[in-house]
């Protein structure tokens, strides 16, 4: 239970950030708190402080206004620091990682009264490798990973080679911290991939650059922080490779997940594999080239001789093998002869996830022929990554180890992602369990075919329900919009948690009365295409002219459509999403806004969720159509197979709460503040003909509702 001391912590520090930032107290921030304290204060625990409590995670519903950064903040910190834990706030965006970092907690700390430090996180590839910015500002001469396969990609010439000179002088004077994201200009994919090292090239300690690295630096913050800012991305990434390697044990944290709905698709795109044929063989051949090279520098030491000489009859068993899988999966696809002309791209689903047996068998060979190409890599590794360790004598130099320890942790890891991938293709599924999705794509890249392999659970929640939710002390999921139909089980489902934990909707600030929500007699059943387009077209050639108006289209090529069919000067007036980056289209909306003028935004779904326009700079969100989500990505239609195939309908299932949660998300756009006041428009007459319009509507929140023009109230 949470005692009266801490009690007294949290309530002390909440009245003094009222005062400090002359802000109104709110009754739901306040049930927020409390129910955050109340739930991770009360997680038992043994003597030696691990949780033996299995009611440890709050689910909180909290609408935009609520407060919800600070309320978890104030909530969490102290009960943090009481246990001798740390506080992780993983936010989905980078938008609210920095209002954390840079308002949020700079605010609690100079007003709450309370003593802590925090820090930002980032994963490893988002900093500079000081060996690898040294080596090329030398030219990379003596760098045979660059000699080997950086030429082979294209070397930024002379851009390259400034952009290397800039990044090393700022950083060797303390101008630069080392990391991508603080470098005021952006530097491309290509020219940063060479200046960075993933968590296998890494040599730690052993490295010679080790006191003067980025990555390290930040991490020793990270280190004496009570308060942790991450993003999702990260949190799942420390949990595949096991947890406390760049964060914290889960053990020892107190987790926020703030805009905890993207959590379930952020999860299955780290369990997703995938594997490209053309890729594979050409690092293959290329490493099969360089074996001379590898042999000269390194044969000196018995082992690395014996693997070495192992490598030719492995090349000799791989690549035929992936000839072969290249050629049944164009067959499989029913392309034998590849694309056609004028075609970019192709993808063929194989239904339930089921591999045809003669994939299977290809891809059974392969996983063993990966396993040993891993098994062969990694021993390589371990070697070199021991030959740099003055302590331990392998019978090879440092100075020869070092160089090429990046180039061979680099294949270690894509003979690892390979095994992994063939691995998905050849195992059956469990039984009693859903099916992973299991795809073939076909592309061009560089002008050549490529055939891609992937492979995907449909669903996260198993893997989060284990490593995530049963590992950590605590957590708390928030977001303005977690349920679907008013309630939670679509987020349970989908991210694996309990019946048991806490779950709660907070009440709003807002008084939603000021909002209507009209279903107009130019409704439209978009069944009816070319209607609910003409339909479209005509209602924006009736909006009023000083009106500051978001449109919300479901498709690219109706949003398209309909700015093509309108008048020159109603088009004068409409900014639409693809014309210009989105920050400045919100710029050129609030601009004119501010001159005393209309302004029409056409928007995707991005604009559905990401967009703060409040009070005048935004008084109609028009919807042209429900947010139904059509379940033609291969992850979204087998699990729709494996609904329908347990007797389930997997449009009540998914598609209609999915719908339900963006139609929410759509809605929220409008009322951003208390004074806020307007209109919201749906074209799509569905949600009044069909039986599920019912439940979308009384899921929103209870704005006065017009329906064919006749105010039916709140």
């Amino acid at each position: 239970m949470l005692d009266e001391a801490l009690k007294g912590e949290i309530q002390d520090a909440y009245r003094r950030v009222l005062d400090g930032l002359e802000l109104t107290p709110r009754y739901g921030q306040r049930l927020m708190i409390a129910e955050i304290a109340r739930t991770l204060a009360g997680v038992e625990v043994d003597d030696a402080g691990r949780r033996v409590s299995d009611e440890h995670v709050c689910v909180l519903e909290a609408g935009t206004g609520t407060g919800k950064t600070l309320a978890y903040l104030l909530a969490a910190l102290p009960v943090a620091k009481a246990r001798g834990k740390r506080l992780v706030v993983a936010t989905a965006t980078v938008a609210l990682q920095e209002q954390v970092l840079h308002q949020d907690l700079p605010a609690l700390k100079a007003h709450s009264g309370l003593a802590f430090d925090y820090a930002l996180a980032k994963g490893r590839g988002r900093y500079v490798c000081v060996a690898r910015l040294d080596q090329a500002m030398d030219g990379g001469e003596d760098n045979p990973t660059l000699s080997l396969f950086e030429q082979a990609l294209d070397s930024g010439g002379d851009d390259f080679q400034q952009l290397v000179q800039s990044l090393g002088e700022a950083y060797g004077n303390g101008r630069w911290a080392g990391d991508r994201d603080s470098w005021p200009e952006a530097i491309s994919d290509p020219h940063w991939r060479k200046l960075t090292v993933d968590h296998r090239q890494c040599t730690n300690r052993r490295c010679g650059h080790f006191g003067a690295c980025a990555f390290f630096r930040a991490r020793r913050d990270l280190d004496s922080a009570d308060v942790i800012v991450a993003n999702h991305d990260l949190v799942l990434a420390d949990l595949a490779l096991g947890g406390g390697v760049v964060l914290p044990d889960p053990a020892d944290c107190l987790y926020i997940f703030d805009e905890g709905h993207h959590l379930p698709d952020k999860a299955l795109n780290h369990f997703t594999h995938r594997f490209a044929v053309g890729g594979a063989l050409r690092w293959l051949r290329t490493l099969k080239k360089s074996l001379t090279e590898l042999n000269q520098a390194l044969a000196v030491q018995p082992t690395l001789a014996r693997l070495l000489a192992s490598l030719p009859q492995l090349f000799e068993a791989v690549e035929p093998r992936l000839g072969e899988a290249f050629a049944l999966g164009h067959q499989l696809a029913g392309r034998p002869e590849g694309l056609g002309d004028g075609e970019e791209g192709a993808q063929h689903r194989f239904e339930m996830g089921r591999v045809p047996g003669a994939l299977c068998e290809q891809a059974d060979g392969l996983v063993t022929l990966f396993a040993e190409l891993s098994r062969t890599l990694e021993s390589m590794s371990d070697i070199l990554r021991e030959s740099l360790d003055p302590e331990k004598s392998t019978g090879l130099p440092r100075e020869q180890a070092e160089p090429w320890l990046p180039l061979v942790a680099l294949l270690h890891g894509r003979a690892l992602e390979a095994h992994a991938l063939w691995q998905a293709f050849a195992e059956p599924d469990p039984e009693g369990e859903p099916p992973r999705a299991r795809w073939l794509t076909l592309e061009r890249f560089g002008g050549e075919a490529e055939l891609s392999f992937s492979a995907s659970p449909v669903s996260a929640a198993h893997t989060l329900a284990r490593s995530l939710w049963g590992r950590c002390f605590g957590a708390v999921v928030t977001s303005a919009t977690l349920t679907a139909l008013g309630r939670f089980e679509r987020l349970q489902e989908r991210a694996g948690l309990a019946n048991r934990y806490r779950y709660q909707r907070l009440p709003s600030p807002f008084d939603y009365s000021r909002a209507v929500l009209s279903v107009p007699r130019e409704a439209v059943d978009p069944a009816d295409r070319e209607g609910h387009e003409r339909a479209i077209v005509d209602f924006v050639e009736a909006l009023g002219d000083d009106e500051a108006v978001l449109m919300l289209f479901s498709s690219r090529a109706q949003l398209r459509a309909v700015e093509k069919r309108l008048s020159p000067a109603r088009r004068e007036r409409v900014l639409a999403q693809d014309r210009l980056p989105k920050r400045e289209l919100v710029e050129r909306h609030r601009a004119r806004v501010d001159q005393g003028e209309g302004s029409i935004l056409f928007g995707l779904a991005s604009f559905a969720e990401g967009i703060d326009l409040p009070g005048d700079y935004l008084t109609h969100v028009v919807i042209t159509r429900l947010p139904f989500a059509v379940p033609d990505d291969p992850v979204g239609a087998t699990l729709a197979e494996w609904i329908e195939s347990q007797g389930g309908n997997p449009f009540m299932r998914i598609s209609v709460p999915d719908a339900s949660i963006k139609l929410v998300q759509a809605c929220g756009r409008l009322i951003r503040k208390e004074a806020d006041r307007g209109r919201i428009t749906l074209l799509d007459r569905r949600v009044l003909t069909r039986r599920y319009g019912r439940a979308l509507l009384d899921a929103l929140p209870p704005f006065a509702r017009e329906i064919d023009g006749v105010v039916q109230g709140g």
